[in-house]
């Protein structure tokens, strides 16, 4: 891929041939257990995959960030412009379609400036190709922003742990993208191991050791062809009814804490599902409790925003998700991977139940269910923020003529060609090249 990489530069005669360039590479991300709930502190289990970002980026003279994102995507961007306040940044790029892509480009930039005293006296040149597709919900925007980071960290002499790397790239997907991300994509992106699963505990970003897979298990992708977006209204609005959910439970019950994963099962069976109300209006959460705890939404006062389900999901998902790591790492058979299954059958319920499913998603999680374990595969779950992007599967390593199958079968269905992501590589912070 670095080759191929190397050649796209090359071919684009956008760079000097006698200043120093510096590569960087990072990978999307499946989600394979936690998705949403990583916002609410629990447990999440991300495998980065095999399709990455490569950015390199180029000291120059001029006075201004030239951006070119291929193929055929550019963009000029002023040195002062990227001085500006976080709320003028974001709404630079909020105006229009056309170039919110370079927001989580620019972001990174932005970022350095007020985290790390970034002063940029001279230009730069930026060059991005993705094999990452967008939309499908395995965290392109995070691979951009760790490539462009790693790249513009090592161009300005900026250093940088790997986990401060990633909170600083959400920070540019929260403040300047305005997208209302948890962690885990940057964190996988930048931290994320081949062929093993990354484990963190999101309070708010807690790395654990790595889960390996073992040989008896096997996860792919689907692409359900159903465009998916962090930013988009489902998701945010799920969001924000889980933090009214947690505000409501605090008001109660203090002693919970800051993290609504926190919460044990059986004391929210016991003490809160009952009080808390399906849906809630804005204007009534807003009278009686004055804000959520969540510094990325705000609660709308003319929404009515789903509260029980919302604040249920990261209470299960983390149980779901500490039970999916003890069975990866203790003995392993055929009773365990169904266990896997059935686990993520459950969460993939319980996004629906939140209002976050979507009919392709459904298809490809009821293919895998009717296959079922005599041809291989054991259960699926819909993945990341929801409302389409990718299904992960998981089964045995023997069942790719059953995966493949079902990518026919989808097919037929609803016209759309799946993509099947199955490979997996190593996060940013294992790779970086500099060129001279």
């Amino acid at each position: 891929m670095f080759e191929r990489f190397l050649e796209r530069v090359e071919k684009s005669g956008f760079f000097e041939t006698s200043v120093p360039l510096h590569v960087a590479r990072a990978p999307g991300r499946l989600d394979v257990m936690g998705g949403i709930s990583d916002y609410s502190g629990a447990l999440v289990l991300q495998r980065p995959i095999a399709e990455a970002t490569f950015a390199a980026i180029q000291i120059s003279d001029d006075r201004d960030i030239e951006i070119i994102s291929d193929p055929g995507r550019s963009l000029t961007i002023g040195i002062p412009e990227l001085s500006r306040s976080y709320d003028e940044a974001r709404a630079l790029f909020a105006d229009g379609d056309a170039n919110r892509w370079a927001a989580y480009v620019a972001g990174v930039l932005v970022v350095l400036k007020h985290e790390c005293g970034l002063r940029l006296s001279t230009g730069a040149r930026i060059f991005i190709s993705s094999d990452v597709p967008e939309s499908k919900g395995v965290a392109s925007s995070a691979a951009l922003e760790v490539a462009v980071m790693q790249a513009a960290c090592a161009a300005f002499d900026i250093k940088l742990q790997p986990v401060q790397m990633a909170i600083l790239c959400q920070k540019a997907e929260n403040l300047v993208a305005g997208a209302p991300c948890g962690v885990m994509d940057q964190m996988t992106s930048v931290c994320g191991a081949r062929d093993s699963l990354l484990a963190l505990l999101c309070q708010p970003a807690e790395l654990q050791p790595p889960v390996r897979i073992p040989e008896g298990v096997q996860f792919w992708g689907i692409d359900s062809g159903e465009r998916h977006a962090v930013s988009g209204s489902d998701y945010t609005s799920v969001r924000t009814g889980a933090f009214m959910g947690h505000r409501m439970i605090v008001e109660q019950a203090p002693h919970t804490g800051a993290y609504l994963a926190n919460v044990p099962v059986e004391e929210f069976e016991r003490e809160f599902a009952h009080r808390l109300p399906d849906e809630m209006g804005g204007a009534d959460f807003l009278s009686r409790y004055g804000r959520t705890f969540d510094t990325v939404t705000k609660v709308d006062p003319v929404r009515i925003y789903k509260v029980r389900k919302p604040a249920a999901h990261p209470i299960y998902e983390h149980r779901r998700t500490g039970e999916f790591r003890a069975l990866l790492a203790g003995s392993f058979g055929e009773a365990e991977r169904k266990r896997l299954g059935e686990l993520m059958l459950e969460s993939h319920a319980s996004y629906s139940a939140c209002g976050l499913g979507s009919r392709g998603t459904d298809i490809i999680v009821n293919l895998v269910r009717a296959a079922g374990p005599h041809k291989g595969l054991c259960g699926a779950r819909i993945t990341g923020g929801g409302s389409g992007g990718t299904v992960a599967v998981v089964g045995r390593p023997d069942a790719e003529s059953t995966i493949a199958e079902i990518a026919r079968t989808y097919e037929a269905m609803t016209g759309h060609r799946p993509y099947v992501f199955s490979g997996s590589s190593p996060g940013a912070c294992s790779y970086k090249e500099s060129l001279r």
